[in-house]
C-alpha cells in the first residue's frame, strides 16, 4: 500500500514544477527583468536536464540502488523548487536546474520501479502513475497564477510546489531505507549491466528513442509556450492557465481507457492512432481557427498527450530483466529529451525572430505527423519488444 501511495505521490510531482511556470513567465520576466534569451532558456532547461541527468540514471541505480536513487532525486526536486523562492534570475535558473535533474532520475527510474514492484499490474500502475502526473500538472497550471497572487509574488508561487514534493520524499524515504538495509535493492554490483548505448544500434532502441523525442518535443514545447500563445491572441493569464489545465485534465479519463486498450496487443495500434491523430488535429485547429475555438483546441491537444503513458507502458514491459528496462528507459529518455530540447527553445526563438507563432505551429504540426508515423511502427503487431 505504501508503495502504491509513493507511485501516486511521485507522479503528482513530476510535472507540477514545470506546468506551474508557463502561466507565470510574463510575470517573472516583468519582476526579474531578464531578456528574451533567458525567457527562451527557462522552458528549455527541463528537457536539457532530462537528457543530461537522465543519461546517468542507469549508473546511479546500479551504484546506489533503485529506491535510494529515487529518494535522492526527490530530495533534489524539493530543494531545487524551494530555491526558486528568491527574486533572483540566477537562483531561478539554478533552482530549476537542480529540481529538473531530480525529475530526470525519477523519469527514468519509475518504469523500472513499477516493473519490479508491480509487474503483474504494470498497466494499472502505469495508469495510476501517469494519471497522477496529469493531475499534478493540471492543478499546477490552473492554480499557478492564483497561488502566486495569493502569495503576492510569482517566485513564491513557483517555490510553493516544493511542498508536495517534500511530502512525496517523506513517504518514499522509509522505502529507500528499508530496501538498502535489507540488501534487496535493484542496483547491486552483481546484477548484470546492460549498456543503454548498445541498444542504440538496435531497431527497438532507435524507434523508442525517436518516438520519445517527438512526443517530448510536442509536450514541452506546448507546456512551455501554449499559455503565451493564447495570451498573444488576447486571452488573460488566468484563462490561459486554465486552458493549459484543461488540456491536461482531459487526458485523465482518456489515459485509463487507452491503457486498457493497450493491455490488449491487437488494440495497441488503435490507442496510438487515436492519440496521435488527435494531436495533429489539435495543432491544425490551433493554426487555422480563431481563438474562440480554444476549448476544442485544448481538448484535442490534451488527447494527444496520451502518447506518453502508452510509451511508458511499452518501456516498462520491454526487456527480459529490470536492467534491460532501465537501459531502454535511459536511452529513450536521455537522447529523446536531448532532441526535444529544440522544442521550447526553438519555438520561442522563432517567435522572437519572426514576431508571431505561425511558423512555430507549422513546425509543431510536422513533428506531430512524424509522431504519427513512428507510433504506427512501434505499435505494429509484428513488433516484438
Amino acid at each position: 500500500m505504501v508503495s502504491v501511495l509513493a507511485v501516486v505521490l511521485i507522479g503528482l510531482n513530476l510535472r507540477a514544477g514545470i506546468a506551474s511556470a508557463g502561466p507565470l513567465f510574463e510575470d517573472l520576466q516583468n519582476l526579474l527583468g531578464y531578456g528574451p534569451l533567458t525567457a527562451s532558456l527557462l522552458p528549455t532547461i527541463p528537457v536539457l536536464c532530462f537528457a543530461v541527468a537522465g543519461a546517468g540514471t542507469a549508473w546511479l541505480v546500479r551504484r546506489c540502488g533503485l529506491e535510494p536513487a529515487i529518494a535522492l532525486a526527490l530530495a533534489l526536486l524539493t530543494g531545487g523548487l524551494a530555491l526558486r523562492v528568491y527574486e533572483s534570475t540566477a537562483l531561478l535558473l539554478v533552482g530549476t536546474v537542480i529540481g529538473m535533474c531530480g525529475l530526470a532520475v525519477c523519469n527514468v527510474a519509475m518504469p523500472t520501479y513499477i516493473r519490479q514492484h508491480h509487474g503483474a499490474r504494470a498497466a494499472t500502475m502505469t495508469g495510476m502513475y501517469t494519471v497522477s502526473m496529469t493531475i499534478g500538472a493540471t492543478s499546477a497550471a490552473a492554480l499557478a497564477v492564483p497561488v502566486a497572487r495569493g502569495l503576492d509574488s510569482p517566485t513564491a508561487g513557483l517555490a510553493a510546489w516544493a511542498v508536495p514534493a517534500a511530502v512525496a520524499l517523506a513517504v518514499f524515504v522509509p522505502l529507500a531505507v528499508r530496501s538498502r538495509l535489507s540488501g534487496d535493492w535493484a542496483g547491486r554490483r552483481d546484477v548484470p549491466y546492460v549498456s543503454p548505448w548498445a541498444l542504440l544500434r538496435t531497431r527497438k532502441g532507435q524507434l523508442f528513442t525517436a518516438l520519445f523525442a517527438a512526443q517530448a518535443f510536442l509536450a514541452y514545447g506546448v507546456l512551455g509556450w501554449y499559455p503565451h500563445i493564447l495570451i498573444s491572441r488576447g486571452l488573460d493569464a488566468t484563462t490561459a492557465g486554465l486552458m493549459l489545465g484543461l488540456m491536461q485534465l482531459v487526458g485523465i479519463p482518456t489515459m485509463m481507457v487507452l491503457l486498457t486498450l493497450a493491455g490488449r496487443p491487437w488494440l495497441l495500434r488503435t490507442a496510438f492512432m487515436i492519440t496521435c491523430g488527435a494531436s495533429l488535429a489539435g495543432y491544425v485547429v490551433l493554426l487555422l481557427a480563431p481563438v474562440d475555438w480554444v476549448i476544442g483546441t485544448s481538448i484535442l491537444m490534451g488527447l494527444g498527450f496520451c502518447v506518453f503513458p502508452l510509451l511508458m507502458l511499452l518501456i516498462s514491459r520491454s526487456g527480459d530483466t529490470s536492467a534491460e528496462t532501465t537501459a531502454l528507459s535511459t536511452l529513450a529518455q536521455s537522447l529523446g529529451y536531448l532532441g526535444a530540447a529544440l522544442g521550447p527553445f526553438g519555438l520561442g526563438l522563432m517567435n522572437g525572430l519572426l514576431g508571431d507563432w505561425t511558423a512555430a505551429i507549422v513546425v509543431v504540426m510536422a513533428v506531430s505527423a512524424l509522431q504519427l508515423v513512428l507510433s504506427h511502427r512501434v505499435s505494429s503487431p509484428a513488433a516484438r519488444f
